[in-house]
């Protein structure tokens, strides 16, 4: 760490950004197909939503060098403090309006490797849409045009059919939002704790006092995962099938639950983000570059979390994939105009983040894909991502966030009859 230059090289980058020796030719950072990524979010007064201003403010891009080699990180799917220094991160000065939304660091290591660090809003994207953006941005890279890159999607940045949505009406909608349900249920069963306060491990909600948490990476191959699913459809007589998603996630819920000792008859939740481009009203648009998402959730007894089947848990996985329409989506986001709040972490709720559809490591900036590429530290630690392996099509990495007491339970737990 020692080693990375603190020099990071002064790039004034406002509109189009520039570029350095190190930048070109391996980034063509004209960021001119997407010019909203290159503006400002700022807090509108009248309604206290957010606004995008299209000020050409510009994204960040710095260059960084460091004569630490990549065979010295060791295992890249495993979390190393190292890796923060690989992605820049503005200093925020209490204006959120002064944020980059998108800041990207290329960092040449002393083997002659590179590392490329993005840094996206989630105000302004999603999942998907970042995806979608760093895919098109790497297509006009130099090194992609001589390639001979093939055609993207152009990004769609229309809301018309989401602004709407919350604003009229012609019935009263009656789905209720069971994601929003479950956490109101999770907060007063935890105030009604006489242990509140202590929820996890940590009595201080804010997301960078959580330094005893340790990020974990496990990984199912693409035969264990198969092998899992026939133990399950063994155990029943006709026909059932499930995803990798949907068996893994069932799996880690049972797991974490039971190594964090959670009492049976405390409530516990599963809630994991879905994309809801296809399950609106008119659908949104192929290209669609935004938030389009909800949360849904699942939630027993712990006691029947313990006891219950993997297929069990996977049927509710699967009610509550198949719960989400359009109104579902309209009270979800009626819901968010409530007041906020932060969450402390809790050991009854378990979140989930598929990031399996999202190949990040085959976006090609280079001269191909990745070796890995791995989240940082989060806001909520503990989150689990689910991610595609480099090396293994059909296998799953999990990386989670667990206190460093209840690491070998989970492992004990979630390892337990797969191998």
């Amino acid at each position: 760490m020692a080693n990375l230059k603190s020099g990071l090289a002064d790039l004034d980058v406002h509109g189009r950004s520039q570029k350095t020796d190190m930048l070109d030719p391996y980034m063509d950072v004209d960021l001119g197909v997407q010019p909203l990524e290159t503006g400002r979010l700022s807090l509108n007064p009248s309604d206290g939503k957010l606004h995008l201003w299209c000020n050409n403010e510009g994204a960040v891009l710095v260059e960084a060098v460091t004569r630490v080699k990549i065979s010295e990180l060791g295992d890249l799917s495993q979390y190393n403090e190292f890796f923060e220094n690989l992605v820049y991160k503005p200093v925020f000065n209490g204006n959120f309006s002064e944020m980059p939304l998108v800041v990207a660091q290329v960092t040449k290591f002393g083997c002659g490797g590179y590392s490329l660090g993005i840094g996206t809003s989630h105000s302004l994207f999603d999942g998907p849409a970042t995806h979608d953006f760093l895919s098109a941005w790497a297509s006009n890279s130099a090194i992609l045009k001589v390639k001979g890159g093939h055609e993207l999607q152009k990004p769609v940045h229309e809301r018309g059919s989401l602004l709407l949505v919350g604003n009229s009406h012609p019935h009263k909608i009656q789905t209720r939002a069971a994601a929003i349900d479950h956490l109101y249920q999770l907060i007063h069963q935890a105030v009604a704790d006489p242990n509140h306060g202590k929820l996890a491990g940590d009595q201080n909600p804010s997301a960078m006092s959580y330094p005893n948490y340790v990020l974990k990476t496990f990984h199912l191959s693409g035969t264990v995962i198969e092998n899992l699913k026939r133990k399950i459809w063994s155990q029943r007589r006709g026909s059932f099938s499930c995803s990798s998603f949907e068996v893994v996630t069932a799996h880690l819920w049972k797991a974490r639950t039971t190594a964090l000792g959670v009492r049976k008859e405390r409530m516990v939740c599963l809630q994991f983000a879905m994309d809801i481009r296809n399950k609106m009203a008119p659908a949104l648009p192929k290209g669609f570059s935004g938030n389009a998402y909800v949360l849904i959730s699942v939630a027993l007894k712990a006691g029947e979390l313990e006891e219950g089947s993997h297929e069990a848990i996977i049927e509710k996985i699967k009610q509550a994939k198949n719960s989400v329409t359009s109104d579902y989506v309209t009270s979800y986001m009626e819901a968010l105009d409530g007041p906020q709040g932060t969450l402390p972490p809790m050991k009854e709720l378990t979140i989930v983040s598929d990031w399996t559809r999202m190949p990040f490591h085959k976006v090609d900036f280079l001269h191909g894909g990745a070796a890995y590429v791995s989240p940082l530290v989060t806001p909520i630690p503990q989150v689990a991502y689910l991610m595609q392996n480099p090396n293994d099509s059909a296998g799953i990495d999990v990386r989670i966030g667990l206190l460093p007491q209840a690491l070998d339970a989970f492992s004990h737990y979630f390892l337990m009859n797969v191998q």
